[in-house]
């Protein structure tokens, strides 16, 4: 049985933890809050602009030819990945990067052992995940949540689209954690360029004649860029708010866990202590007899 001076260290040190933790899902719960405020508003303009392209690009001819809808045979594939900068999150970004590590054994074995797979990554924990694993990461936007803003993420979407139209990459692919509640984020993998067949099968072209000014094809040249940063603009706000709500509940788990181990190490202090007691009593007995029979 341990003395009584370890069984309190430790208790010190597990109710200091607890403070910890308790403090950090305050904070965490704070943020998740701005966080889902900003993708609530974000969700409905992504939704009518996508529903807008789809729209427009129904019936015009201008969006076949667009720069950003033509399809090659993939030779370099440029994957976004979205993680936090932080830990403490459960498997938030261990997830996302096993996620990265499946989708580019499973689609682009062959790209990959030419070395023509690039990751780009947003956020340090995939930085740091990808990188020991052996694969080409882009570390220029890594830092992106440090200063969260549409200005710092359009850099990064505007450097994958200039990337797809120079053919320096024939395909580009976002993955990141969708937020869904507090305590579920859902995996995404999307493909973000080329923009064939890549329309959502709940979004559909609106049947209302409109009148168009200036032309379609302009609209279309107009809209699909706009579009295309703001899918990573989303994607990066999605899993910020993803993130925190990951910390929240695993800061409130490990929380109760210490919680319970200091149940356990109170029940282990008291009884060294009941034992401690009584071995003393034992000795007093036994000295008092001794004194008696001598």
């Amino acid at each position: 049985m341990p003395s009584l001076k370890e069984v309190r260290n430790r208790i010190v040190s597990v109710n200091s933890t607890q403070q910890i933790t308790k403090a950090m899902k305050m904070v965490s719960a704070a943020k998740l809050r701005r966080a889902t405020d900003a993708i609530v508003q974000m969700r409905p303009y992504s939704q009518k602009l996508t529903e807008m392209i789809a729209t427009v690009s129904a019936n015009a001819e201008g969006a076949q030819s667009n720069p950003y809808t033509i399809t090659r045979d993939i030779q370099k594939v440029l994957v976004i990945v979205v993680t936090s900068d932080r830990g403490l999150c459960g498997a938030f970004n261990a997830n996302v990067g096993k996620a990265t590590v499946n989708l580019i054994a499973e689609k682009y074995a062959s790209q990959n052992a030419a070395g023509n797979v690039e990751v780009l990554a947003l956020g340090k924990k995939g930085a740091e995940y990808l990188t020991r694993r052996g694969y080409k990461v882009n570390e220029k936007f890594v830092h992106i949540f440090s200063k969260l803003s549409f200005a710092s993420v359009r850099q990064a979407a505007e450097y994958a689209m200039d990337g797809f139209v120079a053919e320096k990459f024939d395909v580009v692919e976002v993955i990141f954690n969708e937020f869904k509640n507090v305590a579920t984020q859902i995996l995404r993998a999307e493909q973000m360029l080329p923009l064939v067949d890549k329309q959502d099968s709940n979004v559909k072209a609106s049947t209302v004649d409109y009148i168009f000014e200036p032309s379609e094809e302009e609209i279309i040249s107009e809209l699909l860029p706009k579009a295309l940063k703001l899918q990573v603009y989303k994607a990066v706000l999605e899993s910020n708010a993803s993130e925190h709500g990951a910390r929240m509940t695993a800061m409130d788990k490990a929380t109760e866990n210490a919680g319970e181990l200091l149940k356990e190490l109170k029940l282990v202090y008291n009884r060294s202590r009941q034992a401690a007691i009584t071995k003393e009593i034992l000795e007093i007995v036994g000295g008092a007899e001794a004194l008696a029979s001598a």
